[in-house]
């Protein structure tokens, strides 16, 4: 009894555990997006919403630099070291690998020795200013999880703004303002994201934090996502139900953390003074040695893959969607207007599948044993009514029961569910005969009949009256305790 229940039990676990596996957790990590479940139908799918993994997407991106020619070396040229800018005896020199600073090394590895940097040309044409934009795209939409962290090499400039796109560059507006002076910079008075609440956080704020002089030793700017998660899902982001929720239902919030492109504006290098000093212009330049995007690609909830192929980032649509970014119904799947999937409820949210068009309905969605679908709201997925031909199953693919699959037969086939004429476990083929797919009984020499029940000399007439007769009474009492599915060997 007791290892019974102790079987059960673990029965029970294996099964739950199984099943968890499937389910995205608490958290809200949607990474799965669909499993199979048990009804009276047979196995059918479940839907949920999904969404890629967080990572690096500084590995995926294209970076521009406005002026083009902006990058130091191309003519040679001296600058200042930086943490002595009377010492300048620093070389630049575009044509030499261990004195050149393009802009891919923004985006290296870091770790060696000496660390790799993008600079730029010195402020050798002051009083015009030295201004850089740096573009980063990506040709796909993003959806920002963490902080972005741009480090500096050269001191942190005086003047920056962050700006962002959703039109793949054609339009911008501004993410933060950065500045050493926020008032005098951009007419706006100096704040930090702690400064904002729930109502205020799509504010966009001109922050004195990040814009020390040039001789500070801390070297890095943020723009600060993962301070306005908190607003929502508390200080060490414990609370994502309450995040995704607010995500879910705010277009404006979820739009505020999506991008196609960011663009750092450098307006002003870090002077540490009031005043350049027109006497050493080559202290003055912007260095940048590392820049971090981490965020997901949009897939509208649709999809759990975004794979990189040809320099392009797609997601692997779901849901009977399509698109780069999962933002249409397929073909044929149009019996509804498309919808992003939903982070509500939590943990599964809703799929919002397309379903299918009233036009596609009785192709090979089933099989051609039906003409009629069926939305079921609360499984969020359609099955197939009225099944034809002894099938069944959310799409006809199974078989009644009673029927079973012929092996000879396509899905779409008429006769792909056949009656049972043997089995192996009811009826059971006679006189060491074997049951073929369910279909026939291949009797032995000497043996004929459904269930390979008759002697073959009965049919010819040539059997003796003695052997005859016994062959019979055994024959029908096999035939009957097959039909009635009467087994033991205490019968015979």
């Amino acid at each position: 009894m007791y290892l019974s229940r102790f079987l059960s039990i673990h029965a029970l676990w294996v099964t739950v555990s199984s099943v968890m596996q499937h389910y995205p957790s608490v958290w809200g990590h949607y990474d799965v997006c669909k499993t199979q479940i048990y009804t009276e139908e047979g196995k059918i799918w479940d839907y949920m919403a999904c969404q890629p993994e967080a990572t690096d997407m500084t590995k995926y991106l294209k970076v521009k630099l406005d002026p083009p020619d902006i990058t130091c070396g191309d003519p040679p040229e001296t600058f200042c070291a930086m943490g002595n800018p009377y010492m300048c005896n620093n070389e630049c020199d575009a044509s030499t690998p261990e004195l050149a600073h393009p802009p891919e090394l923004m985006f290296d590895f870091e770790g060696r020795h000496p660390s790799t940097f993008w600079q730029s040309a010195t402020w050798k044409e002051y009083p015009k200013p030295l201004q850089v934009n740096i573009t980063l795209s990506w040709s796909k939409t993003i959806e920002l999880t963490d902080n972005i962290v741009i480090t500096f090499e050269s001191g942190r400039p005086d003047q920056m703004i962050l700006e962002k796109s959703l039109d793949y560059g054609r339009t911008w507006q501004p993410y933060q303002y950065y500045a050493t002076d926020c008032l005098d910079a951009f007419h706006m008075d100096p704040k930090s994201v702690k400064d904002l609440s729930q109502h205020t956080i799509l504010e966009i704020i001109c922050t004195e934090e990040y814009s020390t002089g040039y001789m500070t030793n801390s070297k890095i700017i943020h723009f600060e996502i993962k301070d306005r998660f908190a607003f929502f899902a508390g200080p060490r982001l414990r609370n994502m139900a309450s995040l995704y929720g607010q995500l879910d239902t705010t277009k404006k919030l979820k739009d505020f953390f999506t991008i196609t492109d960011l663009r750092i504006r450098l307006l002003r290098p870090a002077t540490g003074e009031i005043f350049v000093d027109e006497q050493h212009l080559a202290r003055y330049f912007y260095a940048i040695s590392d820049i971090k995007v981490y965020g997901r690609c949009k897939c509208n909830l649709h999809a759990t893959v975004c794979v990189f192929d040809n320099n392009k980032l797609s997601c692997e649509c779901e849901h009977n969607t399509t698109g780069p970014d999962c933002g249409k119904c397929k073909k044929n799947y149009q019996g509804r207007p498309w919808s992003p999937g939903s982070y509500l409820p939590i943990p599964k949210g809703t799929a919002n599948t397309c379903i299918p068009s009233i036009s596609s309905i009785g192709n090979c969605e089933c099989f051609g044993h039906s003409k009629r679908c069926s939305y079921i709201e609360l499984l969020n997925t359609v099955i197939c009514v009225s099944c034809k031909h002894n099938t069944r199953g959310q799409h006809c693919e199974l078989c009644r029961l009673g029927y079973f699959r012929n092996a000879s037969a396509q899905l779409d086939d008429e006769n792909v569910c056949i009656a049972n004429v043997c089995d192996n476990e009811f009826l059971h083929c006679q006189n060491g005969g074997t049951c073929h797919n369910n279909v026939k009984c291949q009797c032995p020499a000497g043996y004929t009949g459904i269930l390979c029940e008759k002697l073959r000399c009965e049919e010819a007439g040539s059997c003796s009256s003695d052997s005859g007769h016994g062959a019979r009474a055994q024959g029908s009492l096999t035939l009957l305790v097959a039909l009635l599915g009467i087994t033991g060997p205490h019968l015979f």
